[in-house]
């Protein structure tokens, strides 16, 4: 699910503006949602830096110490890839705006049809970014790769484990597999996992927050352990805003070379035996 956020120092507007987006959403069947709305920059500034938000809309004359271009400056520090938006009666700022990767520039007041274009291209754009996004098969459902936690495979179709909610669609883990980041490794026959998002590893069972749990498979077991233990793990654990990687990494990587020497050991042992006989 795309998550938009809507910043206007007038609150009428700001309704209007969701309400038409809202609308839009419904008549093409596009999994997206307007998460929040403020007509308090510092307020929107808090909530798009601690919150998943992929699409802002921004007013530039916010009535206050800090207009929408400084605004979307800030937010660009923190997100690079966030869709920015401007609503605004100030033409003359438009060459001003697309300082900061200005997705579209929407005089006001915005009409249903300039807004219908905008969202058309806005998730165009979105599909041909499959570095970011993941497009369910045969819907308009985008996902972003760091908002999964697990990919399960149920008969012929796909279930999306989410932080917000489950999503499914018909496809094959052989034909999402080659466009999947690096983060993302098999562990069972039956799941994907996003290591990224993981919390903690008990035994055979890989554990995420809200209580969420998959599995490790014998025949996959080996080959996911030395992918933790060989550092093939993305260096920006904390970019993702859903999780933390919490476990024990070095009680982790201390059992994988226990266990190692273990076999060493049986091996030396089973040979010293047979030389004996």
């Amino acid at each position: 699910m795309l998550n938009f956020a809507l910043c206007d120092d007038n609150e009428s507007i700001l309704a209007r503006l969701s309400k038409m987006l809202e609308s839009l959403f419904i008549k093409y069947n596009f999994d997206c949602k307007v998460t929040f709305t403020s007509v308090d920059p510092n307020s929107f500034l808090a909530y798009v830096i601690n919150n998943p938000v992929d699409v802002i809309f921004l007013d530039i004359d916010l009535k206050s110490n800090i207009n929408g271009l400084s605004l979307a400056e800030t937010i660009r520090k923190y997100n690079k890839n966030i869709y920015i938006i401007f609503t605004t009666a100030h033409l003359e700022y438009g060459l001003m705006a697309y300082r900061y990767k200005t997705f579209d520039y929407l005089p006001k007041p915005v009409s249903v049809e300039r807004l219908e274009v905008t969202i058309s291209r806005l998730l165009e754009d979105i599909a041909d970014t499959p570095c970011k996004y993941l497009k369910l098969a045969n819907s308009n459902t985008f996902l972003t790769y760091d908002s999964i936690y697990f990919i399960k495979k149920d008969g012929m179709k796909l279930i999306f484990q989410t932080h917000e909610k489950i999503y499914s669609s018909y496809d094959s883990f052989a034909n999402i597999l080659p466009s999947l980041p690096t983060n993302f490794v098999r562990c069972h026959k039956s799941y994907i996992v996003n290591i990224n998002n993981i919390q903690n590893i008990v035994n055979d069972r890989i554990m995420f927050c809200n209580n969420l749990v998959c599995y490790i498979g014998p025949k996959y077991k080996n080959t996911f352990e030395e992918v933790l233990s060989h550092g093939n793990i993305p260096n920006n654990l904390d970019s993702t805003n859903y999780a933390k990687w919490n476990f024990n990494k070095s009680t982790f990587y201390t059992t994988c070379i226990f266990r190692r020497i273990c076999v060493y050991v049986i091996i030396y042992n089973n040979f010293k035996y047979s030389f004996n006989s």
